[in-house]
């Protein structure tokens, strides 16, 4: 005689709901937005279809259906003109700059969604890398970049960003940015650490959203090595030391054990992002009808849960709030 029955819990919706171990809710999810300069404007990105650069005017709107639907933190990403850029990317703490005038817009229109911002210079660079180039040797300047990236954190802060995500993978980029933040009376601002950002090919159509691939070299000096799980931990214990408020992990499919091994190291929340590449992935085979696009969208926000993420920013938060 069998005793033990696992199917006894799938036998109907409702029994399987009960037992449910993991729940996916729209709180959970971080809406990434491109914005650019303008007035009026959509612009497809063809590479992730559904999504477009916006004027400001129109990222509000965006914003404003999100918020119905429950999404209450958007992250920005701008797309900034190439007579912006320069080797020193001093437009990042411009306080006119794009990002600037598109966070204290959306905080007028929306007091109360959440805004991130992006903290890294390569929108703002004409080297296109996250941090300061030497131009002699092309080596990336660590401790050079923190002052820039706290300059930027800086004029965030003061523009209504509520929470600041680092992605440049500087060393002792999350203590500079704190102390830099706290000493300007910006205690409340929080940072949400890109802790576990690897060097991944998953990237390519957001940097065509932002054109923003370096134009020599790679990052993989700063960038993990996607070979590289114990490594993770090390950045993780760092983060949290120097006082990250949240720790991401960057890709998320293919990363699926990084999340678990920070959620099992860690007592911070734990994010996820949810990149284009994979984004995309999904869309193009919805597209031929080689697999179900929401199916397989709304199974891997699971996975992210399943496996220990908190917060999931993903270009399916629209999508997956709707259905939820």
């Amino acid at each position: 005689m069998i005793i033990q029955r696992p199917r006894r819990n799938r036998r109907t919706p409702a029994i399987r709901e009960l037992v449910r171990e993991t729940t996916l809710t729209p709180n959970d999810l971080i809406a990434p937005l491109f914005v650019r300069d303008g007035k009026g404007e959509r612009t497809p990105i063809l590479s992730m279809p559904g999504h477009a650069r916006l004027s400001i005017d129109e990222l509000v709107k965006e914003a404003k259906e999100l918020w119905s639907l429950g999404i209450h933190c958007v992250s920005l990403f701008p797309a900034i003109e190439d007579a912006h850029k320069t080797s020193d990317a001093r437009e990042a703490w411009n306080p006119e700059n794009l990002n600037h005038r598109a966070v204290r817009a959306l905080k007028e229109a929306l007091p109360d969604m959440l805004v991130m911002g992006d903290i890294a210079l390569d929108p703002y660079s004409s080297d296109g890398h996250d941090g300061l180039v030497d131009p002699k040797t092309g080596e990336i300047l660590n401790d050079a970049t923190l002052e820039a990236l706290a300059k930027q954190a800086l004029a965030s802060a003061v523009a209504g960003a509520d929470i600041l995500g680092p992605s440049d993978m500087m060393d002792g980029r999350i203590g500079h940015l704190r102390r830099a933040l706290d000493g300007a009376g910006h205690g409340n601002v929080s940072l949400m650490s890109y802790t576990a950002k690897y060097a991944s090919a998953f990237y390519g159509p957001f940097r065509e959203a932002l054109d923003s691939a370096p134009k020599k070299g790679d990052k993989k000096t700063y960038q993990m090595d996607p070979a590289n799980g114990r490594e993770a931990l090390r950045e993780a214990a760092l983060d949290e030391a120097e006082g990250a408020d949240i720790l991401m992990v960057k890709p998320g499919l293919a990363y699926l054990d990084v999340v678990y091994r920070l959620r099992q190291a860690s007592a911070l929340p734990i994010a996820v992002y949810n990149v284009s590449g994979e984004y995309a992935m999904v869309k193009a085979a919805a597209e031929r009808g080689w697999v179900d696009g929401e199916k397989v969208m709304m199974e891997s926000l699971v996975a992210f849960k399943r496996a220990g993420a908190d917060v999931i920013l993903t270009y399916f938060a629209k999508e997956a709030a709707r259905l939820l």
